[in-house]
């Protein structure tokens, strides 16, 4: 039994969970609505304020999609609920970001500015020119957002510049050495 799959998830007060024909789910929160639509081979089911996820047996593929469902399921409950947050640092000389509207500005050394626009419900605050938070209600979404931004310039391992996660250790390397 996946350990992972067996836990049921409780859904707390103020959010609405329903499971529609052909296991699509649409969970409501405070935060928003997220809606996905599951594998037939899992049985979904809803008893008062628990959500539980089975499977019909014990194959590959079923015992692959009983924790990955159940995964999905409390990623959607959580991020309706309480929502998803990525914190980046950015180091190096004249590397800042800003926030001008709906738009997030970066200066990360190149000769023009980069911009990422807020949509599908992912927005940006910029704290301070070296921190940006990507928040949003999908996990997923919010994650591939912060690796796009960390993509235009990643942490170089000789002076640690760049765009890097929150706590992220960067393995830095030892630069030339004069004679």
């Amino acid at each position: 039994m996946s350990r992972i799959g067996k836990n049921p998830i409780t859904v707390p007060a103020g959010v609405t969970v329903e499971i529609a024909d052909g296991n699509a789910v649409t969970v409501k929160g405070k935060l928003g609505a997220l809606t996905r639509t599951f594998s037939p081979l899992m049985q979904l089911s809803l008893d008062g304020g628990t959500l539980t996820v089975a499977r019909p047996d014990d194959e590959r593929q079923n015992r692959a999609l009983h924790g990955l469902t159940r995964t999905l399921l409390h990623n959607m409950v959580v991020g309706v609920s309480e929502g998803y947050q990525k914190k980046l640092e950015i180091e190096g000389v004249g590397y800042k970001a800003e926030k001008q509207g709906a738009k997030l500005v970066l200066s990360l050394g190149y000769s023009h500015p980069i911009f990422f626009e807020e949509k599908n419900g992912i927005t940006f605050e910029v704290p301070s020119s070296t921190v940006i938070l990507v928040k949003g209600i999908d996990k997923e979404l919010v994650g591939q957002i912060a690796a796009d931004i960390r993509a235009k310039r990643p942490p170089e391992p000789y002076l640690g510049k760049g765009v890097r996660y929150a706590g992220e250790h960067i393995r830095r390397k030892a630069g030339k050495t004069g004679k």
